[in-house]
């Protein structure tokens, strides 16, 4: 690897420890969900509310993150947000009610949206058009990783007695404090600085990291902040906006923040033991690792499009068999995990690798905070909503759970064609030119 490349990359590591938190946040409740319902008697509707109360905030720390970024810089922003993820973590542990606990896992929730918007969009900037995916991916790696971990965690944690669910929860404040002071390594995003007029300290960050002609890269970067004024909504972006909403919707309407949140529950609906059904996430978790690494490798050469195309059609078979499982309630062997870690497969190295690297590149400089903003936005909106019905929509019953499934398949059928017939490539192409070539009324540059 470039050096330069090094330099990036160890930057991209360090603000991709956000994305470990939030993978960690939002696996980590699965270990503790049904101790939740047991300890303050929860009806299905409020079991699925407080569950989701974390995705409640994840829809408001996205929504309301982009501007500030734009306004005071990444940098700022990321130490909040790590400061957060620790309160909450230590929050959610000691708390006594089930108020305090909605409170402090909604906390959490404002952290988890607010590092999808700032993280992946940083990282874009700092990136080489030829490295940018494969950077930007290791965010998402880190939230798989963070998955992994906090099923791991639960699985050892689960012998703790009547105090394991607080522990479980708490261990999160130490990576949340790690990442606080690693931050001060990294510098601020030389595309705010250029747009900030602060061109010096700009151009002595991308001699760092870039291999081409400097002066040229900021000349192109000023130009592109000429629209500073236009609003993200003024109709220039709509097919921008089209791809990070369509992007942002399928990732959740392919269950997949159903399956983290509950996968011991739905373990425990095909009749393993309670020992099994926490143990087996933690093979669901390693196969999402494996598979977002063969996507970060890969994300440049094959390209976006071509990984969501192949991992629709692969999800879809996937989660179609486990809904047949559950209708007929066939269970032999270990086929439900088998059908689930087929479909995390897939999922992992398209749009598990793809969805923060696509929201990052569709949109302007000019507006990028903004357009970052409504893509997490549109995640985490969606998985708040189906994070609170499934355990409505599933209950306690095989068939129930095979409606779910059923919806999750159909949907990644129909991704599969969104994204052949209407979404474009991004590979190699720099963020000032996608820019031009995604936005209405502004003259392309033609990349070779």
């Amino acid at each position: 690897m470039h050096n330069k490349n090094l330099t990036v990359f160890g930057w991209s590591i360090i603000l991709a420890l956000g994305g470990f938190l939030f993978g960690f946040d939002t696996a980590v409740i699965s270990g503790v969900e049904k101790t939740i319902q047991q300890l303050f008697d929860l009806s299905p509707f409020w079991h699925g509310f407080t569950i989701s109360s974390a995705l409640i905030g994840t829809v408001i720390g996205a929504l309301i993150t982009g501007k500030p970024a734009d306004q005071y810089g990444r940098k700022p922003i990321l130490f909040i947000i790590a400061f957060l993820f620790a309160a909450s973590a230590i929050g959610s542990a000691l708390a006594n009610s089930l108020v305090s606990f909605i409170v402090y896992r909604f906390i959490g929730g404002l952290a988890v949206g607010a590092s999808s918007v700032v993280a992946p969009m940083y990282i874009s900037e700092i990136s080489p058009a030829n490295v940018r995916g494969r950077m930007t991916a290791l965010f998402q790696f880190n939230v798989i990783f963070g998955i992994l971990m906090a099923y791991i965690s639960n699985y050892f944690l689960s012998d703790g007695g009547t105090n394991a669910w607080r522990w479980m929860l708490g261990v999160e404040g130490i990576p949340a404090i790690a990442y606080f002071f690693l931050l001060f390594a990294v510098p601020e995003s030389p595309r705010f600085l250029i747009k900030k007029g602060k061109i010096a300290e700009a151009k002595g960050i991308l001699e760092k990291i870039e291999t081409q002609d400097i002066n040229a890269e900021i000349i192109d970067i000023q130009a592109s902040m000429l629209l500073k004024k236009e609003n993200l909504f003024s109709g220039r972006y709509g097919k921008s906006i089209s791809i990070a909403f369509l992007v942002a919707m399928f990732n959740q309407f392919s269950g997949i923040n159903a399956i983290l949140y509950y996968a011991p529950r739905i373990f425990e609906l095909s009749g393993l033991s309670s020992g099994d059904s926490m143990f087996q996430p933690v093979f669901i978790g390693a196969t999402n690792g494996l598979f977002t690494v063969l996507g970060l490798l890969i994300i440049d050469k094959v390209g976006r499009k071509k990984l969501l195309i192949v991992g629709s059609i692969g999800m879809a078979i996937c989660l179609g068999l486990v809904a047949r499982a559950f209708y007929l309630q066939s269970f032999e062997g270990y086929d439900l995990l088998f059908f689930l870690v087929g479909y995390i497969l897939f999922f992992a190295f398209s749009t598990g690798a793809v969805i923060w690297v696509l929201i990052s590149e569709v949109f302007p400089n000019s507006v990028r905070g903004q357009g970052q903003s409504l893509g997490s936005f549109t995640h985490w909106f969606f998985a708040a909503v189906i994070t609170f019905l499934f355990p409505v929509v599933a209950g306690e019953f095989a068939m129930g759970s095979g409606h779910a499934f059923a919806f999750f398949s159909i949907m990644m059928a129909l991704q599969a064609i969104v994204v052949w017939k209407f979404f474009p490539e991004t590979k190699g192409k720099t963020l000032e030119n996608l820019g031009k070539e995604l936005s209405k009324d502004l003259p392309s540059i033609k990349v070779a």
